[in-house]
């Protein structure tokens, strides 16, 4: 079957393509990250979740969210809050710092954040997402997207109603993810309800939840109507599967898998950002995670993590890296 063609999306004056956007996620999708996935095919990478509050803008963790220096544009930044005021001025504060579309957070299912009734706690009070889209919207000269779930739990379903809200508001394109939020990530998304938002609206929709190969983008975007995909943790460890999907959506092929070598090179380009961006102490620490998931799906994954977790300078940890890598490529050459 011919896969669904995936024509570029319009935000504004910023046109994605292809329409393949790197999911925000907290503690993963960190500047060096964003880069890495736009260079392997992301459209649009977006940022971090970054707080409304003002009080920790000036943090490290919020200072290195809202660094931009030299990322490809457009800029994407995602922001969490409550207070449709404390939003709006959010909005204002990070395109002054270099955002050019800012993306609202109502999709995070996190007790901490839905504890204070951000995330995806805010789909159960439809006139304050009212209240928040709209401030967002008349603060800032950019194009405002939307991330929401398909509601807080089974019974309440109420994605649809939460879209035409936002269409309403001024809201440039949503992304809904399959799941509710008492699913977190269990389960398997649901892609029906993603289908009737599209087909009640007239902005771009983008779909999320467990596409994590080329086939299933395909199935996805077929089965939803979708304008484009969202894809987030399958890009955890396979930074790459944005030019597969691509690949695949436009000639119905299969784009081999990146040799070892070249999974090599991709890693050690990524750790040596990551000792950069964060510093040697912090972004050794922060790359271990990142290890992991390159190695997730390799028999030799536990021996390689017990390796190179013990590694406590960047210099340690690149030469275990490397050292690990190259003896899988001679042992690929064998």
């Amino acid at each position: 079957m011919t896969p669904p063609a995936l024509p570029a999306l319009h935000l504004g004056p910023h046109t994605i393509a292809p329409a393949l956007v790197l999911a925000p996620m907290a503690g993963v999708t960190d500047k060096p990250f964003r880069m890495l996935c736009k260079q392997l095919g992301a459209g649009l990478c977006v940022s971090e979740m970054t707080t409304s509050d003002p009080r920790f803008w000036n943090t490290a963790k919020s200072l290195n969210r809202m660094d931009h220096a030299g990322e490809p544009a457009p800029v994407s930044v995602q922001i969490a809050g409550t207070v449709p005021e404390v939003m709006a001025a959010a909005a204002r504060h990070n395109v002054e710092h270099g955002a050019q579309l800012i993306d609202i957070n109502m999709g995070c299912p996190a007790k901490k954040v839905c504890n204070a009734w951000a995330g995806s706690a805010l789909m159960r009070d439809e006139a304050l997402v009212a209240r928040i889209l709209s401030a967002v919207v008349q603060a800032v000269d950019v194009p405002v997207t939307l991330k929401i779930r398909t509601g807080w739990d089974a019974a309440h379903r109420n994605a649809p109603v939460i879209a035409r809200i936002a269409e309403d508001c001024g809201i440039a394109a949503l992304a809904v993810h399959g799941r509710t939020r008492d699913q977190h990530y269990t389960g398997h998304a649901e892609y029906d309800t993603i289908a009737a938002v599209k087909q009640a609206l007239s902005i771009p929709v983008l779909a999320n939840g467990d596409i994590d190969s080329p086939r299933k983008a395909a199935f996805v975007l077929r089965h939803t109507g979708a304008d484009g995909l969202l894809i987030g943790r399958a890009a955890q460890g396979r930074p790459w599967i944005f030019r597969e999907i691509a690949y695949h959506l436009a000639t119905g092929e299969t784009l081999p898998e990146p040799g070892v070598a070249q999974v090599r090179d991709i890693l050690l380009a990524h750790l040596r950002h990551l000792h950069a961006f964060y510093g040697e102490t912090s972004g050794v620490r922060i790359a271990r995670k990142h290890l992991g998931w390159y190695a997730k799906d390799r028999p030799e994954n536990a021996a390689f993590r017990a390796v190179v977790n013990r590694a406590e300078s960047a210099a340690e940890q690149l030469a275990l890296t490397a050292d690990y890598f190259d003896g899988l490529v001679l042992a690929e050459a064998a």
